[in-house]
């Protein structure tokens, strides 16, 4: 059975770290900007009736799956012991690049370590260490926050140690220019 648009609409929203402009969704989706808004509006109105943990929150022409407001005490627990905890090794690794290389796509980011960084980079967001910047010829690209800035005890991050030999470290650019150069990942 093939998935109908609101099925579609629901799962880009799951998986969009932040809120997704309507009209990208119905461009993304070749629907109409009406048949979308239509499918949201029936989304959000099905989380609330069913009593679910998740909902919509709409804000002009953006929309984002979020928690439900009624769970908020139990999530506010989770995230504070989820997420105030030391860093894993795999975070440390991830924050250490996007410090040293950032601004960076997860492809980049992912190619240099070896290992989808889906998750880490959301609870690195989670966290405030790293956001999100669009950038109209790369796309999505991650890079460390002020608060991370800050956390480090640094003005910038090139005061780091060794960032400049790190930060146009060779060998990693020849990696990174030979995958840019590869037609399949293109």
């Amino acid at each position: 059975m093939p998935s109908t648009l609101s099925s579609k609409i629901e799962s880009l929203l799951f998986i969009s770290p932040r809120p997704l402009m309507m009209s990208k969704v119905a461009e993304f989706l070749k629907s109409s900007k009406e048949e979308v808004a239509k499918a949201i509006s029936e989304l959000a109105k099905e989380y609330v009736d069913q009593g679910r943990g998740i909902e919509l929150v709409k804000n002009g022409q953006q929309v984002q799956m979020t928690t439900s407001g009624d769970n908020r005490k139990v999530i506010q627990e989770f995230i504070k012991d989820e997420f105030t905890g030391e860093l894993t090794r795999p975070s440390i690794e991830t924050l250490t690049v996007v410090a040293y290389r950032g601004p960076m796509t997860k492809a980049e980011l992912e190619l240099i370590r070896g290992v989808n960084c889906s998750l880490i980079l959301r609870n690195l967001m989670i966290r405030g260490l790293v956001e999100i910047i669009e950038d109209k010829a790369r796309g999505t690209l991650y890079q460390a926050t002020i608060d991370m800035v800050k956390y480090l005890g640094v003005n910038e991050l090139t005061e780091l140690p060794d960032y400049d030999k790190l930060n146009a470290n060779e060998n990693l650019q020849k990696l990174l220019n030979i995958e840019d150069d590869n037609p399949v990942n293109n």
